[in-house]
């Protein structure tokens, strides 16, 4: 590739990606983040939490006609700290989604993850010990949405990296399968 393309992608990936430590020659080639279905999942989960919430309030006020004020403060305390509870999960939910990434670079694989807010990390594979990439998809759910189970398999130790609800598409597995191809050339050609 010509080095100015090469530099002029290096900038931009810097400047689309400032959290990334990107090497001199090293660009961005695919940003994949989780299926956009695990939104509804997580905005359906709280819409039934707070629908149930509901249901107990009602069942348990009108099945409690003789209670006084404070008993009806006591049950609004509870309900509001019940939907706090149920919007707070749901936010919390959407932000460990949106804190799992992966980056495939012209020589790294790099994998952001999130658990909980207070629980991330960051694994960096060399695109050359890479020994297969792969997409999978169990059960019915996965085949209708389109989504499943990214894995890199390292050669050596065989550690096995995954990203799951992942919505890689078969070029997109393909164009990784090729980089990988790619940078294993060019570190064989290095050693000759």
């Amino acid at each position: 590739m010509d080095e100015n393309l090469i530099r002029i992608r290096h900038e931009r990936s810097k400047k689309d990606f400032p959290f990334l430590t990107l090497e001199e020659d090293e660009y961005v080639e695919f940003a994949f983040s989780r299926a956009k279905i695990c939104y509804m999942m997580i905005i359906g989960g709280v819409a039934v939490g707070l629908i149930l919430v509901l249901l107990l309030f009602l069942m348990i006020l009108f099945g409690q006609s003789t209670l006084d004020a404070m008993g009806r403060n006591f049950i609004y305390i509870i309900l509001f700290t019940l939907v706090v509870t149920a919007i707070l999960a749901g936010l919390i939910a959407i932000m460990v989604f949106r804190g799992n990434k992966l980056y495939i670079t012209n020589k790294h694989a790099i994998q952001l993850i999130m658990k909980s807010p207070v629980v991330k990390s960051v694994n960096i594979i060399d695109l050359s010990s890479i020994e297969d990439a792969s997409f999978h998809q169990n059960g019915l759910l996965q085949a209708m949405f389109h989504y499943g189970t990214f894995r890199l398999s390292t050669v050596g130790d065989e550690t096995t990296y995954t990203f799951p609800f992942s919505d890689i598409s078969s070029p997109d597995l393909k164009a990784v399968s090729k980089l990988i191809s790619s940078a294993k050339e060019k570190k064989s050609a290095k050693k000759d």
